[in-house]
Order: C-alpha cells, then sequence, then structure tokens
C-alpha cells in the first residue's frame, strides 16, 4: 500500500509515504471476512509458490485450504494507492488466480455448499463452471466487466458498486433486473440499495463513520453478506427478509473496516459486526 495526499492523475507523478505490504486479494478478504462473521469458509484459489503465497496462507487462518492449489505463476498481487481521503485506487496483477480451474473435487465442493460467493480476479470461464455448480451463487462483478447473459443467467444474487453496475445494464440500475432476479448495488458511504424483480427497490442507508482507509471495505461487505445469507435461509430459499437483514449486517462490517488500514487487517471479527448491528438496528 501507497499512501498519498491525492492518487495521481492520468500522466503525474506523485510521491508516496513509506509503503506497506500485507495480504489480502478479493477472494482472500472475502473468505477471512466470512470466516470473522462466523461462517465456515472453504477457498478455492491458486497460489503462487512464493513468498506472497507462503504470506497469503498464513493470513487465511480459519479458511480452508484444503481446495488451493499451487502454481508455477507468482502469486496474485495488488498496488493500492490511499490518498488523505481514505479513497483508494487499485492496480491488480492476477498472477497464479490468472490461471486458476476447477477440478472434480472442487466442483464437487461447490455443488455442496449453502452459498457460493465469487469474483471477478479469477478466469470468466471459472466463474462461469462455479455459477452452474452452486446451488446458490452470488457474483461479486468486481473489477468491473461486461458480462455474457450465459454467465448472469446462473446467478441467484448480484452485488456490484455504481461503476461496477453502469458496466452491465447501463445507467439504469433497475436495467440489472433483466439480467439477474436480485441484486444489491452499494453506493459507498450511502449505503446499499437491495433490487429483487416484482418488488420494490429496499435502500439500506450507510454508516456514518470516520473513514480511514476503504481498502477490502466492498469485499468484507460481501463476505459477510454471504455468511448471514448462509445462516439465515431455509431449505436453499432466500427471502427478502434474509436478503435485507443479511445487507443490514454487511452494511455495518463494512463501516467498521473503513476505519483502519489495511486489506485483511482492517476485516471486523463477528462480535464487533454484532455490536454495532445492535446500535444501529435493534
Amino acid at each position: 500500500m501507497l499512501p498519498v495526499q491525492r492518487i495521481p492523475r492520468p500522466g503525474e507523478t506523485v510521491l508516496a509515504g513509506p509503503m506497506t505490504r500485507g495480504p489480502g486479494g478479493k477472494g482472500a478478504n472475502q473468505a477471512v471476512a466470512a470466516v470473522r462473521a462466523g461462517a465456515r469458509t472453504a477457498m478455492v484459489v491458486a497460489l503462487g509458490d512464493d513468498e506472497g503465497g507462503a504470506l497469503l496462507r498464513d493470513a487465511l487462518d480459519g479458511v480452508d485450504l484444503s481446495l488451493a492449489t499451487t502454481s508455477k505463476a507468482p502469486t496474485g498481487t495488488a498496488i493500492i494507492t490511499v490518498e488523505d481521503s481514505g479513497e483508494n485506487s487499485i492496480v491488480v496483477a492476477p498472477g497464479a488466480n490468472g490461471e486458476l480451474t476447477l477440478s472434480g473435487d472442487a466442483l464437487a465442493a461447490i455443488g455442496r455448499a449453502k452459498v457460493v460467493l465469487a469474483q471477478l480476479e479469477i478466469p470468466f470461464g471459472t466463474v462461469q463452471a462455479a455459477a452452474a455448480a452452486a446451488p446458490y451463487f452470488i457474483l461479486n462483478a468486481a473489477p468491473a466487466a461486461e458480462l455474457s447473459d450465459e454467465l448472469l443467467a446462473e446467478v441467484d444474487l448480484l452485488v456490484v458498486n455504481e461503476t461496477e453496475a453502469e458496466a452491465i445494464a447501463g445507467p439504469d440500475r433497475s436495467a440489472l433486473l433483466r439480467k439477474v432476479p436480485a441484486a444489491v448495488v452499494t453506493l459507498g458511504g450511502a449505503g446499499a440499495v437491495i433490487l429483487i424483480r416484482d418488488a420494490a427497490e429496499i435502500a439500506v442507508p450507510g454508516v456514518p463513520v470516520e473513514v480511514v482507509d476503504t481498502t477490502a471495505a466492498g469485499d468484507t461487505f460481501c463476505g459477510v453478506l454471504a455468511a448471514a445469507l448462509a445462516a439465515a435461509s431455509a431449505n436453499d430459499s432466500v427471502t427478502t427478509s434474509d436478503l435485507t437483514n443479511a445487507v443490514r449486517r454487511a452494511n455495518v462490517a463494512a463501516s467498521l473496516s473503513v476505519q483502519a488500514a489495511g486489506a485483511i487487517s482492517s476485516v471486523p471479527h463477528g462480535d464487533a459486526i454484532d455490536a454495532r448491528y445492535a446500535e444501529v438496528y435493534l
């Protein structure tokens, strides 16, 4: 991570403060968030046989890595600049994760899972295979990308920010429901909006906090959302009430994460989420 007074504009060079290195990545952040929220979590991931891979294995404490594979490619790396306001800019080199495929064991495990969460720092074909095998599939469509109708047809719940929503469906976010049955659009500090086919839009206001670093806030949101839905849903069915409560819990978790610096290091634990949830919603 590189702290800067402001994120550079195209063609501009700025000086940064002391660089720090720590474990992260969208999948890793989300898996740790789910574990810390109380969910039994397994991660399908490819790691390099290098220092970065060892660092991540140590950081994924509590995550079942029995389905992890080791690649000759280097472990994925992100360069993050964080400005004084807490906003960030991120460039990702997927490395080993760019070569991730699903073995028969991984597909079987995905088929047994209550909830499966994926993001787009892995190949689209791998995401498609996971979506087809999962009983309930959540796609965090980040980084922003155009997605095939074939993939979106397998998605039960889409989680995107405003930029990602526009990349998929254009400026009218309600158009997402022509592609998926339900979506959550995150709005940063303003909270989130829940969209469900044939139902009214549900707004979940943000939780005001002093922002230190927004890195991993979206990942924290997604991991805690998935954990809450896995805990709440019955008979593979997610109700509107389940989804609303899960988004509230995810919203609280994200608000806690932005009050600390770093990626995995900023992900809150369940007791902190419970306490803040009670203050905000109970």
